[in-house]
């Protein structure tokens, strides 16, 4: 393997990622927006985790988002930028299909530590972490459907591997927040521990890891990921063709228009 440093630690508009011994520590730094992620922050997140392949020094990466939050999913402000640019749909759902499989094809644990939200493909980039350390003021939420739109970024792939269709269901179809504490106890996180804590405990784990045979690892965690994220990609596809065609639709129009404009949607399909 090739030491790549350049790849894996780099500060770039978005994000940052900052090696720290063999932790290499991402962080979101968009905390005025909440964390949420454009179309060129999701590839160069890809980028970053897809790099951790060649740099045999990191055993763990810190994935979190700066300030009070984790991610709240997709920039939805960025979209006529985008298009603009020529990016379309079909693209940045390529992105964030690109960013989950990353993240859960990097060969090495991956730590979601959470705070706040994680909303959107949020939720997603969350759970295809291996471990999921959350603060008790976390919460999850697809909030899709309050748009016209589906989840995407393997949300309920994610959400059902871990705590079974219903509760995948109950969180895709109503829209509404999971706290901490339940998700927790559905199996979603991996601890739920107090704000002031959080930090202990993230850096308590990712030193156990970083100091254990990186190989045993990448196998460990192949062989979790196959017995359980067996349909992760045929979810992805899924999620594309449909998402694609619901970005499309007056719906999601309606739903946009309504959130920006502080009201309830009237959607007529």
């Amino acid at each position: 393997m090739v030491n790549n440093d350049s790849a894996v630690d780099r500060t770039v508009s978005g994000f940052s990622a900052v090696r720290d011994g063999r932790i290499l520590r991402i962080t979101i730094t968009k905390p005025e927006r909440k964390n949420a992620i454009d179309y060129d922050t999701m590839v160069a997140l890809g980028d970053t985790f897809r790099a951790v392949a060649d740099n045999p020094s990191i055993r763990v990466v810190v994935f979190t988002g700066a300030g009070g939050d984790f991610c709240s999913g997709a920039d939805l402000a960025s979209g006529p930028a985008e298009a603009q640019r020529g990016i379309t749909p079909d693209a940045v759902m390529d992105a964030a299909n690109r960013l989950v499989r990353a993240i859960v094809d990097a060969p090495v644990p991956v730590i979601a530590r959470i705070r706040g939200a994680a909303a959107g493909v949020g939720v997603g980039i969350a759970l295809a972490a291996d471990l999921v350390y959350a603060s008790d003021d976390a919460y999850l939420l697809l909030a899709f459907i309050n748009i016209g739109l589906m989840p995407d970024g393997g949300a309920a792939t994610l959400v059902a591997a871990a705590a079974g269709r219903p509760l995948a269901a109950r969180m895709a179809l109503l829209g509404e927040r999971l706290p901490a504490p339940a998700a927790h106890e559905a199996g979603l996180f991996t601890d739920v521990v107090p704000v002031d804590e959080l930090d202990n405990v993230v850096t308590a784990a990712a030193d156990k890891i970083a100091h254990g045979p990186r190989r045993a690892l990448e196998l460990t965690k192949q062989a979790l990921n196959q017995a359980t994220l067996a349909s992760l990609d045929a979810a992805l596809a899924a999620e594309k063709t449909g998402q694609i065609e619901l970005l499309q639709s007056p719906d999601y129009l309606e739903g946009v228009t309504a959130m920006l404009g502080k009201r309830k949607a009237v959607f007529t399909e």
